[in-house]
């Protein structure tokens, strides 16, 4: 019998980076439905694959035995044909050799590990290593205290990270271990439309081969910003990090910061160090974002918006949720699940706004 035609996208669409080829290659490795990929972030400079994409792509095949073709750097086509449905209760690793982000990794890994015939099946594991706080990508305190704590608490996943070393641009050498243990059945429709008002406030601001009074002046600067966006004082808890030389590679900084609201949503801010960039200013940029995420009154931030597509699409009946404005990055997302799958999307929008509905596939394995 002849292999069917694989699914042509193109990359450029809407945001044209990434995402799409993320979200697209774990849908075809859960579907086994062979893709092919054309004009890869098109909508980046340089196009193409980087290091890190192709990282990402080989972890992905060897979850589902893929064949796969055009996984070179600066590739701007791929085709990505599974051989078996993702095979759990293994360890897998992937390392792109650069500070590439871990946090990436895990977006296209973690969707094809969660679905099992058999819920009682062993936890598979990854070892991922490269950049923990990498640019243009979620940092990996962003992973654990915002992303992960939504997949456990609306998907019924229990996944648990664990930050071995953290790995800083241009080096990386970071590393992060995974456990993912199966889902029971269909991933349940997530109905969030009522935040609730912020109880507390949390942060982790974090100097590696720096002074710690970088992470000390982050610190300050974010907790005047919040007390002034009407935050009370004494909800705001920030631990101050320098890192230990033995547990980090190369140098950086940053700060994360996550609000806890009575409704159980996580909204987050962060920013990252640059050469040349005041620390206050860091500590100011990711208070203000994690002040506008709070403004639109939505029960995610920015970034678990788009992050959330895949899983409502593949999740039993209809999902509901209230966000700030639809980013570029999920309407990305939700075009290339729309593409893959038979999942429905409707998006109400405001000005301040929106509503996504979702009627999920009710994936199993």
């Amino acid at each position: 019998m002849n292999a069917p035609e694989p699914i042509r996208l193109d990359g450029s669409v809407l945001e044209g980076g990434g995402q799409l080829l993320r979200i697209a290659v774990a849908l075809s490795a859960l579907l086994s439905k062979p893709i092919a990929i054309d004009n890869i972030r098109a909508n980046r400079e340089p196009p193409g694959l980087k290091q890190q994409h192709a990282a990402g792509l080989r972890l992905a095949a060897e979850i589902c035995s893929a064949r796969l073709d055009g996984c070179d750097t600066g590739s701007c086509s791929i085709v990505f044909c599974p051989t078996t449905k993702p095979q759990l209760s293994r360890c897998y690793t992937a390392d792109p050799g650069t500070a590439g982000s871990i946090a990436l990794l895990l977006q296209v890994s973690l969707p094809c590990l969660i679905f099992s015939p058999n819920p009682s099946a062993p936890p598979s594991g990854l070892i991922l290593r490269g950049g923990t706080n990498a640019t243009q990508a979620p940092q990996i305190d962003y992973t654990e205290h915002v992303f992960l704590p939504f997949v456990r608490k609306h998907l019924g996943v229990q996944p648990t990270l664990s930050v071995v070393k953290r790995g800083y641009y241009p080096k990386g050498g970071g590393e992060v271990h995974v456990s993912v243990p199966p889902a029971r059945g269909p991933l349940p429709a997530i109905t969030l439309t009522e935040r609730g008002p912020v109880k507390a406030v949390f942060g982790r601001s974090y100097a590696a081969g720096l002074p710690k009074s970088l992470a000390e002046s982050m610190r300050a600067a974010a907790t005047k910003v919040l007390v002034e966006s009407g935050l009370d004082p004494d909800m705001i808890k920030i631990d101050t990090v320098r890192e230990k030389p033995a547990d980090a590679v190369g140098s950086g900084s940053g700060i994360v910061l996550w609000a806890e609201t009575e409704g159980g949503c996580i909204i987050a801010g962060s920013a990252l160090g640059r050469k040349g960039t005041e620390p206050a200013k860091v500590g100011r940029d990711a208070a203000r974002e994690l002040a506008a995420n709070l403004a639109h009154g939505g029960c995610v931030d920015e970034y678990m918006q788009d992050q959330m597509i895949i899983f409502l699409a593949l999740a039993a009946g209809r999902s509901k949720v209230k966000t700030g404005p639809l980013t570029l990055h999920t309407r990305t997302a939700i075009w290339v699940a729309e593409q893959l799958t038979e999942a429905k999307f409707r998006a109400e929008e405001s000005a301040e706004s929106a509503i996504i509905e979702c009627e999920g596939i009710g994936y199993t394995s």
